[in-house]
């Protein structure tokens, strides 16, 4: 059931109603006696997750027995992060989640479902996996924490993603995103219902339902001015909790453009950004807004490698960024991508197949790595210099010498997209 509800697409969220909402459920879970609180990691320091989990840790205090950022694949948070996102909650209590050991199997999807929901593109089994934490040391709460946001590879971030994405599991979490690329990221992006999400419900629903999780779900929103605000609060352990927040999300997350762009700015703030891995958000966020011979111009000043993992940072060396039929036929005849079937996909992602130009501005990687993999290149000082981040205004802009550039300062906070891609609902 959803136990907290609170927000709008006109409201402002302060901190102090975000505290309120939260201890309200948390007074009816007293009782507990070991908590484990399960945040994003710095990739999602704009989910407000952070404040919620200091909030956690100010209201069970020794009782909270860990915390766990749902990493995934990505690197683990430096201390210097860990204090900026979780400023006041101890070090002592944060957990590393090694994607590849650390793991409990819940059940198994059978291939049959994956066949079905794949559209008969796919035929493996899918592990249901989640770190050893939520399964074999006691805890009687956990709170998954995070934002609900659209999302390339699941359509709408966050749920039990957070969970059986976020803990889970090497295959698993390589599985689910092959099955996203395959399917197809225009079909995904900004939508509630997909194959991957149908994917974990069916493991939530048929594997998880021991597991005593509580969902505190954000969905944060960009104002005029560019800076952030919390529309709405979520709090539940069942599916009607997220679609609830997947609605206001879709509402306030999605931004509609009435023509195709023909040339798009995007910021990656480098505290947040480091690799093409993450960075890559830049191209999943804007492509369904972008015209076919367009230009996307990623400004990249912390991006310094591809992969947030040594081995898929060299499988994109190896392979680049191509399109989904490539990739297919890549994974068929290389058993290194199809036992990395998360980086395969990844390829996908960040291939813009063609339609559009990609130009990197990294600060740390050579014109030679951009180019190899599939980009074009550009110095980060002379683009910087020419589309300004600091004096762009969000959305569209006429420069002094007349042309038209669209700006995104931070493609993680939502999805552009052309209106007769994804209209509005009725």
């Amino acid at each position: 059931m959803t136990y907290a509800a609170i927000g709008g697409a006109d409201q402002r969220l302060s901190d102090e109603q975000l505290r309120s909402a939260l201890y309200s459920v948390l007074d009816q879970q007293r009782a507990a006696r070991r908590v484990l609180a399960i945040p994003p990691d710095m990739s999602r320091f704009h989910s407000r997750a952070g404040t919620l989990t200091r909030f956690t840790w100010d209201y069970f205090q020794s009782r909270l027995a860990a915390v766990l950022p749902a990493i995934g694949t990505h690197y683990p948070m430096t201390a210097a992060q860990i204090d900026e996102m979780f400023p006041g909650v101890p070090h002592e209590l944060f957990r590393e989640h090694n994607w590849r050991d650390d793991l409990a199997t819940l059940g198994t999807v059978p291939a049959e479902f994956v066949h079905q929901i794949s559209e008969g593109r796919l035929d493996f089994d899918w592990p249901a996996q989640v770190n050893r934490l939520l399964t074999d040391d006691g805890m009687d709460l956990i709170l998954s924490i995070g934002q609900v946001v659209p999302h390339e590879v699941i359509g709408m971030a966050n749920y039990n993603k957070n969970i059986l994405i976020g803990t889970g599991g090497r295959d698993a979490i390589n599985k689910s995103h092959y099955l996203g690329a395959v399917y197809g990221m225009e079909r995904i992006m900004g939508r509630a219902d997909t194959p991957v999400r149908a994917l974990l419900n069916y493991a939530s629903r048929e594997f998880a339902r021991a597991l005593p999780i509580i969902y505190v779900l954000t969905v944060v929103a960009m104002e005029g001015d560019g800076s952030l605000t919390v529309r709405g609060l979520f709090i539940g352990d069942d599916d009607d909790c997220f679609y609830r927040a997947a609605a206001l999300a879709a509402e306030v997350n999605l931004t509609r453009v009435q023509r195709p762009l023909q040339k798009v700015v995007v910021y990656l703030d480098p505290a947040e950004f480091r690799s093409t891995w993450l960075g890559n958000k830049s191209i999943y966020r804007t492509r369904m807004a972008i015209a076919d011979g367009g230009e996307l111009i990623v400004l990249a000043p912390g991006v310094r490698e591809f992969g947030e993992d040594k081995e898929n940072d060299r499988l994109i060396r190896k392979y680049g960024y191509v399109g989904v039929d490539e990739v297919i036929e890549l994974v068929a005849q290389n058993r290194e991508l199809a036992d990395s079937l998360g980086a395969a996909a990844h390829l996908v992602h960040g291939a813009p197949q063609g339609r559009f130009r990609v130009t990197y501005c990294p600060g740390g990687l050579s014109r030679h790595e951009i180019e190899s993999v599939g980009f074009s290149y550009a110095d980060l000082q002379e683009m910087s210099r020419r589309y300004d981040p600091r004096t762009l205004q969000h959305g569209l802009n006429r420069l002094t010498n007349g042309e038209e550039v669209y700006f995104v300062s931070n493609p993680a906070l939502g999805l552009w997209v052309r209106e007769d891609l994804l209209p509005q609902p009725a």
